[in-house]
């Protein structure tokens, strides 16, 4: 049996995963609408031998935007430039669920995967939050259940549609002028609860054959959603004991959709402030700190729990009575509010420790110090490996990348080159059995 090979992603959070990353000195303001910041941040990760860089998305404004930059190119669109510049690193971006419809989602990932010659990934999100949903024609978001529901049957109707085209369907065949051989060009003829679409699909058949399916949920619907149908899945795990956990509970799931527990990567959040020493790092975990309006602060972690922030007390506890968001983001609540209860932590003081974040583990030290994190969540099983958020990019990134990264492979955990093309090849994972292949044989 081979050894298990971690997998490491970066998460392009525009200028950097602090809120502060921005006014920080070498950094560019413009970062975020500036189609070369994300190439150039691809290209380090490449250098890196990463398995892909990830871009998330909103279509509205649901931020701060007079304190920090926001999420605002479409992502798409930016990972076909990044492929362009690039040979062999993976491209996952964001698509929802929620606001957009099966057969659109279908084309524009097939699209990048043919683009990109193999490397594209689709992260499934279900859109919680009330901006979009005003966006969309609704002023509340769509209920949790039923979000989740018709993000399932979502689903599945893109990946049928991707199937829709048997292998061998394109012809080309110059001599007889046959292009493609319709009998092997199938409709999907789908007509559910939310959705009818006929189909067939109008492109052949991706080069991955899916696209790699990517999901983040934590709840129960978004557990269920990723035990059927992801390929990987980003957590947003506090503790070592939380996301192995997670992983063992996904898995449980999986199997119960007849899947093996090798078909599903668990790929935890992990935001990087590194320094070379434990002192500089701490330095710059506090430079960032002081940098980012306590005002701002106080209202994302109010909009994460979903509590008006007169509630939050900054010398006080969080409030006992904190109620789950019935239809909102369960995922970001959970942690952030076991993080608090954890470790006792005030409202300052939770603040402090998410570091201008929503939830994700945050590790401030050496080189050194993070690889040996890393190495001991990988190989308790607690992580496949990390959806990586660098403090400032480029920076953050290129100093994982020079100094962890060798680490990483001196103890045989990482690879020291690619040897495969596509995305698949990098995580690891089978090409997905077409359902008309074994008709037509």
């Amino acid at each position: 049996m081979s050894r298990r090979q971690l997998h490491l992603n970066v998460n392009i959070l525009h200028s950097g995963f602090s809120p502060a990353a921005w006014r920080m000195e070498g950094s560019d303001p413009r970062a975020s609408f500036d189609i070369n910041h994300y190439i150039k941040v691809a290209k380090i990760a490449e250098r890196g031998t990463f398995d892909a860089v990830f871009l998330a998305d909103q279509a509205a404004i649901s931020d701060r935007i007079d304190f920090r930059p926001l999420t605002s190119l479409e992502p798409t669109i930016v990972l076909a430039l990044v492929a362009a510049n690039t040979d062999r690193i993976g491209l996952i971006g964001t698509a929802s669920t929620t606001y957009n419809e099966p057969y659109n989602i279908a084309r524009r990932f097939a699209t990048l995967d043919h683009a990109s010659g193999g490397r594209a990934g689709w992260n499934i999100v279900t859109s919680a939050d009330l901006a979009q949903s005003r966006n969309f024609g609704l002023e509340k978001p769509v209920a949790h259940a039923s979000r989740y529901e018709r993000a399932g049957e979502f689903t599945a109707v893109v990946k049928a549609l991707w199937d829709s085209w048997e292998e061998e369907a394109f012809v080309g065949d110059v001599a007889t002028g046959r292009f493609v051989d319709p009998g092997r060009v199938h409709p999907i003829a789908h007509s559910g609860k939310h959705f009818s679409v006929h189909g067939p699909h109008n492109i052949p058949r991706p080069p991955q054959g899916h696209p790699v399916l990517v999901q983040a949920g934590g709840s129960d619907d978004g557990r269920e959603l990723a035990a059927e149908h992801a390929e990987a899945v980003f957590s947003a795990s506090q503790s070592f004991e939380e996301s192995l956990d997670y992983a063992r509970d996904l898995r449980r799931r999986a199997a119960r959709y007849g899947r093996s527990e090798n078909g599903i990567l668990v790929l935890a959040g992990l935001a990087t402030i590194i320094g070379s020493t434990e002192a500089e790092a701490r330095r710059r975990q506090e430079e960032l700190r002081d940098l980012i309006p306590l005002e701002y602060s106080l209202a994302r972690l109010a909009g994460v729990l979903q509590v008006n922030p007169k509630r939050l007390e900054l010398d006080r506890p969080l409030p006992d009575d904190i109620p789950l968001p019935a239809d909102g983001g369960h995922t970001f609540f959970r942690a952030t509010l076991a993080l608090a209860r954890r470790h006792g932590l005030t409202v300052r003081g939770l603040i402090r420790a998410l570091n201008g974040g929503t939830g994700h583990r945050t590790i401030v030290g050496t080189p050194a110090a993070v690889a040996d994190d890393i190495e001991t969540w990988f190989s308790a099983g607690a992580a496949d490996g990390f959806n990586l958020m660098p403090d400032v990019l480029p920076h953050g990134l290129e100093v994982f990348v020079d100094e962890v990264v060798p680490l990483l492979r001196r103890r045989g955990l990482f690879r020291r080159e690619y040897t495969g093309h596509t995305l698949r090849d990098h995580l690891g994972l089978s090409r997905p059995h077409n359902p008309y292949a074994s008709a037509a044989e």
